[in-house]
């Protein structure tokens, strides 16, 4: 701010290209920042107790519950006062995301805007649900025009656009990648990775970033560097890990084991579609496509296309039987041995349907294991019993810990 920039909070998945056409800015992406507080329980158990002080549930999701706490004790995790933002610009995907910043712009007095993704399954009303989409992306601009006092500017609009769907389509693109063996990428390194796309998207320096990765990520197929040098069971998980324990992949490592991605980590913002030989791959960018938006209309329609076709993740939210055939194609292309679920207590959309995933995929043969914990509060959390359960699984597979 004390720069010039614009300072936002909202949803991750929020449409920070839009906000882009309004100038300089940084969007504090609360789910992100609410993972980030998860890593350091100490201050996580600030956040908690301050939001349960204020008579809210245990049970909300646990990023909203550790924002919501940096804002109360106004402490921000990386230092200093939590950043009191000029607007909230987020988008309804999950159950908490409207009342999430509904509370956030009263505690500040400051604006809100909220736009409504019209999700659902594949193939109904898709032409009405991309109208719907379009409008309130005209909706926004016109509201960010009136609170901030500045024109909309459709070149840098337009620019954002390319850079953020070049980044997710780079990203799926690498993941795509990891179907190698071994492996050239391991989930706890691209938790590391996928954040960029999260929070800066619509930068050239993001694309940058991807371009080079996915260079060295060949250029590590090439030469057979693996992501676990004594790589011999391949996993596939699910929903977002605990963040105060990402030891558990390491742990896994120690029987030979390693987590090759997951619908969370490839689907938040990857950009998927079928290839023509019918496997997962990245979606056509637009140069791919030979598209060249002149003007806001074919802009604002490219975008709200883009992310409507791109949503696989979040159909996994709404439709287990969806979410089924996602895994299932997952566990056939990347080669997967198993499947890990963590019943996340702290994520009611991830972890909905989790049982019938199960079942769906131990009737097609596919070894599961599932333990149960909370992404962001280590207090449903039993890290011996956890572990106890890998044990067995790994047992049940065949396998033994290796020799250090």
């Amino acid at each position: 701010r004390e720069e010039g920039r614009m300072v936002t909070t909202g949803s991750l998945d929020a449409f920070v290209s839009v906000l882009a056409g309004m100038g300089d800015f940084v969007h504090l992406a609360a789910e992100p920042y609410g993972a980030s507080i998860a890593t350091n329980q100490d201050f996580a158990d600030q956040c908690t107790s301050a939001v349960e002080a204020n008579v809210f549930a245990r049970d909300l999701c646990a990023y909203l519950s550790n924002f919501w706490g940096s804002v109360f004790i106004d402490k921000y995790l990386f230092g200093g006062p939590f950043p009191k933002p000029d607007l909230c610009f987020q988008i309804h995907l999950c159950d908490t995301h409207a009342k999430w910043f509904q509370m956030v712009s009263e505690y500040y007095g400051i604006p809100m805007f909220s736009m409504e993704m019209p999700v659902g399954p594949r193939g109904y009303r898709e032409e009405l649900k991309l109208q719907f989409l379009v409008d309130q992306v005209y909706e926004a601009i016109a509201w960010l025009e009136k609170v901030t006092g500045k024109k909309f500017n459709d070149e840098r609009f337009i620019q954002s656009i390319k850079n953020e769907t070049d980044s997710m389509s780079l990203w799926a693109e690498i993941c795509t990648l990891n179907k190698a063996v071994p492996a050239p990428l391991d989930q706890k390194s691209m938790f590391s990775f996928y954040i960029i796309a999260l929070l800066m998207r619509h930068e050239k320096q993001a694309v940058d970033f991807y371009k080079m990765l996915r260079d060295e990520t060949k250029e590590r197929i090439r030469l057979g560097v693996a992501a676990l040098a004594t790589e011999r069971c391949r996993l596939i998980d699910d929903s977002p890990p605990p963040w105060y324990f990402l030891n558990l992949y390491r742990y896994f490592e120690k029987f030979g084991a390693v987590s090759v991605g997951s619908i969370y980590s490839f689907g938040l913002m990857g950009a998927w579609e079928d290839q023509d030989d019918g496997s997962m791959g990245p979606m056509k960018r637009i140069d791919d496509l030979g598209i060249k938006l002149k003007n806001r209309d074919q802009a604002v329609r490219f975008l709200s296309n883009w992310h409507l076709r791109r949503t696989p993740y979040f159909l996994s939210l709404f439709v287990p039987e969806d979410k089924n055939k996602q895994l299932m194609r997952m566990v056939k292309e990347w080669k997967a041995d198993g499947v890990l679920f963590h019943l996340n207590r702290g994520c009611e959309g991830a972890s909905l349907g989790q049982m019938e995933n199960r079942l769906a995929l131990m009737k097609a043969g596919i070894p599961v294991l599932t333990y149960e914990g909370n992404m962001g509060d280590k207090r449903e959390f039993d890290p011996a019993q956890v572990l106890d359960r890998v044990d067995s699984f790994m047992e049940s597979l065949g396998l033994n810990k290796l020799e250090n």
